[in-house]
């Protein structure tokens, strides 16, 4: 599976950005959106099953962070409001043929996200 990850871009405090990830090439089970900082890991952000939707976020983006799936463009989205400038990172999609492996298979390339304050 191939991803494309876009929409990253510059935002102040308190706005909103919306990331995209087209996945083209075969079939997934799950898709998850990563972030990562310089210096730090990589860090989970929410992932969500491709077929019945089940969605899962990370404390620190719950109430704020939406993930949703468009079947028809083999796309997934996630849509960032109140951005913090602790949100700003490289982010990145990621996906799995199988819930049953541990790690990602797929990788798509970072797309970043500066907030400023």
């Amino acid at each position: 599976v191939q991803l494309q990850a876009s929409g990253g871009g510059l935002v102040q405090a308190g706005g909103s950005l919306r990331l995209a990830c087209a996945a083209s090439g075969g079939t997934f089970y799950d898709m998850a959106w990563f972030r990562q900082t310089p210096g730090k890991e990589r860090e989970f952000v929410v992932r969500i099953i491709w077929s019945g939707g089940s969605i899962r976020y990370a404390d620190g983006v719950k109430g704020r962070f939406t993930c949703s799936r468009d079947y028809a463009k083999n796309t997934v989205y996630l849509q960032m409001n109140s951005l913090k400038p602790e949100d700003m990172a490289v982010y990145y999609c990621a996906a799995r043929i199988s819930g049953l492996r541990v790690q990602y298979d797929s990788w798509g390339k970072g797309t970043q996200v500066t907030v400023s304050s």
